[in-house]
């Protein structure tokens, strides 16, 4: 079925939930032409795009995969000229300066809009998402001279950027970097190395590829301290902006994959010629500080990635539920009835729909704080959005994956045996989002962050600040006193608890038993994601109590799936938390010659 962007759901989350109206009143967003009026027309055309250009590609990107013949990577059919038209049509600049040709939008509305893209096709967005996070990290750490002369064209879609961490010795553990960085004596640097699963590292969709390349120079000291990050362009720039000579950087191989098949991921050789031009990028040996801006960025659009495709999964559910005719209503019925209509098929596709709708409503409310963040005019206020967004980033990354790959099974099993045909492409969302869990920081290096830097570090005093948020929206609840307000409020006052009480182990006994601690660093997260999600549920349901006589059918939906979600998801927080206090030992108890 075509995708249909939830423009809607989206509208109500970012307006009810994630404060739009206050955060286009910061004066940098007010002076970018942002306002509560402006959301809706953008969303809109975005989504006219994202349907109509972007979301036909996504089979025929799965069945005819990106390819790579004598160094030459030609993408699917159709990519180039739809990524043209996403560059012309200034969908890469919704977020970035205005100075360097963007638009200077919140990254509360540019969310909305690049779930769309995420959603129509999981392949075809990771070239515009691995561009973001690339001029993100030249804005913050790069000087003058290489924003003025990369950033402008990466904004536009002229140019693509990639980001090259990962080496076949260096995974996730990034102190056993290896490339080499030699300094010219001319200000630049030659790059001597072999980087692996770099995606968009080669393709055809635009002229120049700016790669953001981690290697050493010959002086730096061992681990993550001698690590620089460099600019490493797969053509060089003239003084006059032109390009010029082929760089030396080149694709040797590119992988076949599970899913995402459209997206060429590549194996990227620098140096065999002579070595490959680079140019330090702000100080050496800070370059995985410089690199984790664009590690962050691209970590909370991973998370929007899990939530894209759980909405695609769920509306192709859904439409496949109301069209498939089998069996008899179970109340009776004189003949046979959509499966929708059964119970245990109706069960499917509301943990589908309340999985994904708390996922967006609380990765929306996180950008909301990125805004604060960079926006409000007053600096606490500025200092305590960024702790809040610092410590949903690896919930809305870890969790939002995670679940994303129960929806898109949960697709699948909708569709019966046709599930697990290709053709219904169910099957395909199900490929598509089993990477979304490993790269960009596995959920385990999400969940360690968490607990280390998120909870450990400052004795759990922002998990303890939205503890109280979600203590004050259960008091809104109470005042309510419907019966659907009386219900999510019996089962999040039971979730915050179980949340409180695994912060409370884990800050008592991270430095005395640390590995039971991080033994249940993975409950942990589900723990969060669910309660903070949940928590966002509940917010959702007030709102819709409150609007209900404007859309009846719309806010009485948003209702039932908030009480679905407090009944049916948010429980397992209390086994979570039983898991976290109690089952570290055990999680231990094997020597490692008895497994």
């Amino acid at each position: 079925m075509p995708y249909v962007a939830p423009v809607k759901d989206m509208l109500f989350v970012m307006n009810e939930l994630a404060g739009l109206s206050d955060v286009v009143a910061y004066p940098s967003y007010a002076e970018a032409g942002a306002d509560v009026d402006l959301a809706p027309a953008i969303l809109e055309e975005s989504a006219k795009f994202n349907q109509d250009v972007v979301a036909p590609l996504n089979w025929a990107g799965d069945q005819n995969p990106s390819s790579l013949k004598d160094g030459v990577v030609s993408t699917t059919k159709g990519f180039k000229e739809a990524f043209e038209q996403f560059g012309a049509a200034g969908w890469q600049g919704v977020v970035h300066p205005a100075e360097f040709g963007g638009q200077g939008l919140p990254k509360l509305i540019a969310t909305a809009c690049f779930e769309m893209v995420h959603s129509a096709s999981l392949s075809f967005a990771l070239c515009p998402m691995l561009t973001d996070g690339a001029i993100e990290a030249l804005l913050t750490a790069a000087g003058p001279e290489l924003q003025e002369r990369f950033v402008p064209n990466m904004i536009s879609g002229e140019w693509t950027g990639s980001m090259c961490l990962t080496e076949p010795q260096a995974g996730s553990d990034l102190s056993m970097v290896r490339a080499r960085a030699v300094p010219e004596g001319d200000g630049t640097y030659k790059i001597f190395g072999t980087k692996i699963y770099i995606t968009y590292g080669e393709h055809d969709m635009a002229k120049n590829i700016v790669h953001l390349v981690l290697a050493r120079t010959p002086d730096a000291p061992e681990g993550v301290k001698g690590i620089s990050l460099f600019v490493v362009p797969k053509f060089l720039v003239n003084a006059d902006g032109s390009l010029g000579e082929r760089n030396d950087v080149h694709c040797v191989s590119i992988e076949h994959k599970l899913g995402i098949k459209a997206s060429p991921t590549a194996v990227l050789q620098f140096g065999d010629h002579g070595g490959a031009i680079g140019y330090l990028v702000g100080e050496e040996n800070r370059g995985l500080e410089y690199m984790f801006v664009m590690m962050n960025a691209a970590r909370f659009a991973v998370g929007m990635q899990g939530i894209a495709v759980a909405e695609r999964a769920y509306q192709k559910a859904v439409q496949y539920a109301k069209d498939r005719v089998q069996s008899r209503d179970l109340a009776g019925s004189p003949g046979p009835v959509a499966i929708i209509h059964q119970p245990d098929v109706k069960r499917m596709l509301m943990t589908m729909r309340a999985y994904t709708e708390a996922s967006r409503a609380l990765a929306y409310y996180a950008a909301s704080a990125y805004d604060a963040q960079h926006a409000a005019p007053d600096e606490a206020v500025r200092k305590a959005n960024q702790a809040i967004y610092e410590f949903l980033v690896p919930i809305v990354k870890g969790f939002s994956t995670e679940m994303s790959i129960e929806v898109a099974s949960l697709g699948v099993q909708v569709h019966g045996g046709m599930g697990f045909i290709e053709e219904t492409g169910a099957a395909q969302h199900y490929r598509d989002a089993r990477i979304l869990t490993i790269y960009e920081g596995t959920t385990a290096i999400q969940a360690n962050d968490l607990v280390g830097r998120k909870t450990v570090r400052d004795g759990g005093a922002i998990a303890k600040e939205l503890s109280q948020r979600i203590a004050a929206t259960e008091k809104d609840l109470a005042a309510s006193g419907s019966a659907d307000a009386k219900a999510v409020l019996k089962q999040l006052t039971l979730a915050r608890a179980a949340f409180e009480q695994a912060v409370a182990y884990i800050v008592a006994n991270a430095k005395t038993d640390i590995k039971a601690v991080y033994a249940g660093s993975f409950a942990y997260l589900r723990l969060s994601g669910l309660v903070l999600g949940g928590w966002q549920m509940a917010r959702a349901l007030l709102a819709a109590e409150r609007l209900r006589d404007g859309d009846p059918s719309f806010y009485d939906a948003k209702i039932a799936t908030a009480r679905f979600f407090a009944e049916n998801l948010m429980p397992q927080a209390q086994a979570l938390a039983t898991s976290i206090v109690e089952s570290g030992h055990s999680t231990n108890a094997l020597a490692v010659e008895q497994f």
